[in-house]
C-alpha cells in the first residue's frame, strides 16, 4: 500500500504540472507517514537535510557558478570566435561552430541548458543570418550543449559519484571524456550532411576570422578545463577544491584579463548562481527523501527483482534500462533521473557485475538524448525560446540527431573501452 501510495502521488503530482522537487518531497512524506511508524515520520526532516550535508556536493554550486561567470565575462563569444577560425565559411560551419563551443563550454560548467542558453544567444542571431531555418538551428544546439552532461565537470556524474558507493569521481570525469567528443562527432555528422542536402548556411560570410589572434583571445577560457582536469590528474586538489579553483580561475578571466567585469556585474552573476544552485539542492534534498522512503519500504528491491525476473541476459535488461532511462530523460532533468532511479538501478548493476563507472556514463549518454527530445526536453526548451519557434517545430531535426546519438550510446555499449581505457591508463579506479 505504501509502496503504491509513493509511485502514485509522485506520478500524479508531476501529471498535474507539480514542481519535480514538491512531487518527491510529498511522495516520500505521504509514504513514510502511512507504511512506517510516527519514528520515521520524525525523521523525514532529518533525511531531507542530511541529502544535501555531503562535502562533494560543495561542488555543484560552485561548478554552477563557473560556468555563469565564463558565460557573462565574454568567453562563449570568443570561443565562438576561436572555432570559426578553425572551421571557416562553409555550408554548415557555423551549425559545427555551435557544437563545438557546446563542448568547449561543458567542460566549465556541467550544466546542459546553461551552456544551450550561453551558446543559443550568441549563435542563433548569425545562424538566421546565414539561413539556418530556427527549428534547425534550436535543435543542434540543444543537442549539442547535452554533451556538457558527459564532458567534465559533469553535474549530473558527481552526484552519480555521491550515490553509487565505491566510484570514483576522477575515473567518472576521465570516462566521460570520449563519449563525449563521440556524442560531438554524432552530432556534427548529421548536422553537416543535412545542412548540405538543404543548402543551409548557403548565405554564410566568407570572411574567416584570423586564427592566431583569435587564438590569443581564447586562451583564457581554453585553459579552464585544463586546470580544472589537470589538477585533479595531479592531485593538487579534489574535485570539490577544483570547483573553487574554476571559480577563482573565472573571476580572474572577467575582472582582470577581459575586464569587462564590474561589481554589478559580479553581484548578479553570484545571486543568478545562488538562485540555480539553490533549485538543483532543494531537488535533492527532497529526492533523498524519497529515496530513503523508497528504500525503506523495500520498493525500489522489490522494482529491481521484477526487472531481474524479465530476463536472465544481462544484454535484455540493460537494454530495457536504457529505454526506461530515455522516456525518463524526456520528462525530467538528469540529477532527479540520478537520484530517483539509482536507488533502483544500482542492485540490478550489481546482479549482472556491470562495471559501475561504464554505466553511470552510460546513464549519462541516455538522459543527455533526452534533453533535447520532446516533449519536455530542457535544453530544447532554452533553445526553442530564444529562437522563438514552437518545439513541435524541432521535431524533424531532432528526430536525426536522435538517431546519432543513440548510435553513439550503442557503441560505447558494445564497446566499453570507449569509456574505460583513459581512467584505466590514468591508474584510476573503476
Amino acid at each position: 500500500m505504501a509502496t503504491l501510495l509513493l509511485l502514485g502521488v509522485f506520478v500524479a503530482l508531476l501529471l498535474v504540472g507539480t514542481p519535480i522537487a514538491v512531487s518527491l518531497g510529498l511522495a516520500g512524506a505521504a509514504a513514510v507517514a502511512v507504511g512506517l511508524d510516527l519514528n520515521s515520520v520524525a525523521m523525514i526532516g532529518t533525511n531531507t537535510y542530511a541529502s544535501i550535508a555531503k562535502y562533494p556536493l560543495i561542488a555543484i554550486p560552485l561548478f554552477v557558478l563557473t560556468g555563469m561567470v565564463f558565460e557573462r565575462s565574454g568567453v562563449a563569444q570568443r570561443l565562438v570566435t576561436f572555432a570559426q577560425s578553425i572551421v571557416g565559411p562553409r555550408r554548415g560551419g557555423l551549425a559545427v561552430v555551435a557544437t563545438l563551443v557546446c563542448l568547449l563550454m561543458g567542460g566549465m560548467s556541467g550544466s546542459g541548458p546553461a551552456d544551450a542558453a550561453a551558446v543559443a544567444t550568441i549563435m542563433i542571431p548569425s545562424m538566421l543570418k546565414a539561413g539556418y531555418p530556427r527549428a534547425f538551428s534550436a535543435s543542434v544546439i540543444a543537442a549539442s550543449a547535452s554533451t556538457a552532461i558527459l564532458i567534465p565537470p559533469s553535474i549530473a556524474l558527481i552526484v552519480y559519484s555521491i550515490l553509487v558507493p565505491g566510484t570514483d569521481l576522477r575515473a567518472l570525469f576521465a570516462a566521460g571524456i570520449f563519449p563525449g567528443l563521440l556524442a560531438g562527432v554524432a552530432i556534427i555528422l548529421p548536422t553537416l550532411l543535412l545542412s548540405r542536402r538543404h543548402n543551409f548556411g548557403a548565405a554564410e560570410e566568407q570572411v574567416r576570422p584570423p586564427f592566431w589572434p583569435s587564438l590569443r583571445d581564447a586562451i583564457p577560457g581554453l585553459l579552464a578545463p585544463v586546470i580544472i582536469l589537470g589538477g585533479l590528474r595531479s592531485g593538487l586538489f579534489t574535485p570539490t577544491e577544483a570547483a573553487v579553483v574554476a571559480v577563482a580561475y573565472g573571476f580572474l578571466v572577467g575582472i582582470v584579463i577581459y575586464r569587462n567585469m564590474g561589481f554589478a556585474d559580479i553581484w548578479k552573476v553570484l545571486a543568478d548562481g545562488a538562485e540555480t544552485s539553490a533549485v538543483i539542492m532543494v531537488i535533492i534534498s527532497l529526492s533523498g527523501l524519497f529515496a530513503w522512503a523508497g528504500s525503506t519500504l523495500g520498493a525500489f528491491d522489490a522494482a529491481a527483482q521484477a526487472i531481474l525476473s524479465v530476463s536472465a541476459d544481462g544484454l535484455v535488461v540493460l537494454i530495457l534500462v536504457m529505454i526506461v532511462l530515455l522516456f525518463a530523460g524526456m520528462v525530467l532533468d538528469g540529477v532527479s533521473i540520478f537520484l530517483i532511479t539509482l536507488p533502483l538501478l544500482v542492485p540490478i548493476a550489481l546482479a549482472f557485475e556491470w562495471n559501475l563507472t561504464w554505466f553511470g556514463v552510460l546513464m549519462a549518454m541516455n538522459v543527455a538524448i533526452g534533453q533535447f527530445t520532446p516533449p519536455v526536453a530542457v535544453n530544447l526548451m532554452v533553445t526553442a525560446r530564444i529562437a522563438r519557434v514552437p518545439i513541435e517545430t524541432t521535431v524533424p531535426w531532432v528526430l536525426w540527431l536522435m538517431l546519432a546519438m543513440s548510435t553513439a550510446l550503442l557503441l560505447i555499449i558494445i564497446f566499453p573501452g570507449i569509456a574505460l581505457w583513459l581512467p584505466e591508463q590514468l591508474g584510476y579506479r573503476i
